[in-house]
């Protein structure tokens, strides 16, 4: 998506006067319009309900680029965003497998509809969680840090110094902090994962190779156009459940490097650090 809504996005944002919040309204408008396609179930109509899902996406991606552009965001403009995001996928999932639900007699496609509701709902509750989580890890280390050195001064190590930190205590706990490394075991007994990692992001793919984005052009898309709804949607609800569960293993480990880092550093009674913290 990325591609296409990028370069549209400097020729909207230059050439225009569209707001995001226009934009996002017409991506909400398009993704209904995709929705009564879909209900109509006969092939044709589910290729226009694809095309217009794609525009929509494409505008979903652009109205959070343009808002960050132009340093036009509001509070309302993310809260709609989310939302209209919500219904889109609500309706047009009810629409698809409801419209293929009356022209088959297939039950198959009532399961699918509750299945894509569910992992859509999963995916996004999941993802504010995790991050929720990993911001709590930085603060319990920061706390476990000023604890240890009693609100006195903490030295960096070597490896860490910067001259512009100008020994300020706070931002020093603050470096020290990010330094702990939360993905520790998780290399350790995935060690071929970081060459994968960079040599995925060196060609421009994300490592979290399947996550909404993707799920969804497979759903509203590929389903849709190759005429095999059934079959996509399972693999790609598959794989999303894949990706999510490896991402919640990952941060099972995050969790005990934590507190193998936490314990190191209230096992020590000094005010200084001399290593790493991730050691």
């Amino acid at each position: 998506m990325d591609p296409l809504a990028g370069r549209l996005v400097v020729t909207t944002a230059n050439r225009t006067s569209v707001t995001p919040n226009q934009i996002t309204w017409g991506a909400f408008v398009l993704g209904l319009g995709s929705a009564w396609c879909f209900l109509r179930a006969e092939w044709p109509w589910l290729v226009a309900g694809a095309v217009l899902y794609h525009v929509s996406f494409v505008l979903d991606c652009m109205d959070g680029k343009i808002a960050r552009l132009k340093g036009t965001g509001t509070v309302l403009g993310g809260w709609l965003d989310y939302v209209f995001d919500r219904i889109r996928v609500l309706a047009c999932t009810a629409a698809l497998m409801w419209g293929q639900y009356a022209a088959t007699g297939q039950d198959v496609f009532l399961a699918l509809g509750i299945a894509v509701v569910f992992l859509d709902m999963l995916r996004y509750v999941d993802a504010l969680q995790i991050a929720k989580v990993r911001r709590q890890m930085r603060r319990a280390l920061r706390q476990a840090y000023e604890e240890s050195a009693g609100g006195g001064p903490v030295t960096l190590p070597a490896s860490l110094s910067h001259d512009d930190l100008d020994a300020d205590p706070d931002e020093i706990r603050i470096r020290l902090t990010d330094a702990v490394d939360l993905q520790k075991e998780f290399r350790d007994r995935f060690s071929w994962y970081p060459g994968l990692r960079e040599w995925l992001r060196a060609h421009r793919i994300r490592t979290h190779l399947v996550s909404g984005i993707e799920f969804q052009m497979a759903v509203f898309i590929i389903g849709p156009l190759t005429g095999a709804v059934i079959p996509v949607t399972i693999g790609a609800a598959t794989l999303l459940l894949f990706f999510e569960a490896a991402i919640m293993y990952k941060l099972v480990l995050s969790s005990r490097d934590l507190n193998r880092a936490l314990a190191t550093i209230r096992s020590s009674a000094e005010p200084s650090v001399s290593g790493s913290p991730a050691g």
